[in-house]
């Protein structure tokens, strides 16, 4: 349980986390229910995340950090870090079939998860703001469930990694070894998700070759100065902005990050305060 200091005559907020099981397309997937109280009643919002690691690798206890101070700035809503296929055990379009499935049985177990089904948030980061992206795709074509936003955290979007962003970053970067060793994860990544070539230009693998981004829900996307996926969030970002999809893109600097695999942490410094603005948004 995590706890941390409310106004005076307050009680304090708190952070209760609990384990449980969602259903994936074609058996259980691990998943973890964070909520703030004391709150009385059911909450307005779910936000469902998925974890980073390339396809390949990550786990839902990357993000419990941020998600524990993502409900304690506003406990109003909930948050369920949800598990999907690796590509190693499955390859696309795998992973898409359990986001799908988990926000519809997100839907059908409010009661478990204290939400009164109002509003239904989908978020991740690298390869789960892909998914994030890609079951936004998914709900609209297969007619639900309805979301009320999708937040994008340097989200993987291109498989063709032929961005100027991911072929060339500045030289003179103190994390220039770190930045290269982001790009070779996603390819790497990709290589594992996508092994059928022909895959690499679906919408469901890649939501940047999409012709087809009408009636999407409102968008965050972040991305950072340093970051090799940045150009790929904008153009995204542009896209969904040019079909009319409200879309706030920001551009971060730099995090301290010391390893790739510190990314998911630094989002509670540098974007928690943009994620929660935006999730408020569409209440």
């Amino acid at each position: 349980m995590t706890e941390r200091s409310a106004s005076a005559g307050d009680p304090p907020v708190r952070c209760d986390s609990r384990d449980m099981e969602a259903a994936g397309a074609t058996g259980p997937l691990p998943a973890r229910l964070h909520m703030a109280g004391p709150v009385a009643g059911k909450r307005d919002t779910l936000v469902v995340f998925f974890h980073g690691g390339g396809f390949v690798g990550g786990s839902i206890d990357e993000a419990d950090e941020f998600l524990r101070q993502l409900v304690m700035a506003d406990p109003r809503q909930v948050a369920l870090a949800a598990g999907y296929t690796l590509a190693c055990a499955s390859p696309f379009p795998a992973a898409v079939e359990d986001a799908h499935a988990v926000l519809l049985w997100a839907k059908k177990n409010k009661a478990k998860l204290a939400w009164n089904g109002k509003r239904l948030i989908v978020a991740g980061i690298e390869a789960g703001a892909n998914l994030a992206a890609v079951v936004s795709l998914v709900a609209r074509d297969r007619g639900g469930p309805a979301l009320a936003g999708q937040v994008l955290i340097m989200p993987m979007l291109d498989p063709g990694l032929s961005t100027c962003s991911m072929r060339t970053m500045p030289a003179c970067l103190d994390k220039a070894t770190v930045v290269d060793d982001v790009a070779r994860t996603c390819a790497e990544g990709y290589r594992a998700y996508l092994p059928n070539a022909a895959d690499r230009t679906h919408p469901y693998a890649s939501p940047l070759q999409s012709s087809r981004l009408k009636n999407l829900p409102p968008a965050l996307i972040l991305s950072a100065d340093d970051d090799p996926l940045r150009d790929e969030a904008e153009q995204y970002g542009a896209r969904l902005i040019g079909a009319g999809i409200p879309t706030a893109v920001k551009r971060l600097p730099p995090p301290p990050l010391e390893e790739p695999g510190g990314r998911s942490d630094c989002v509670c410094t540098f974007a928690l305060a943009e994620i929660a603005a935006f999730i408020d948004l569409q209440h």
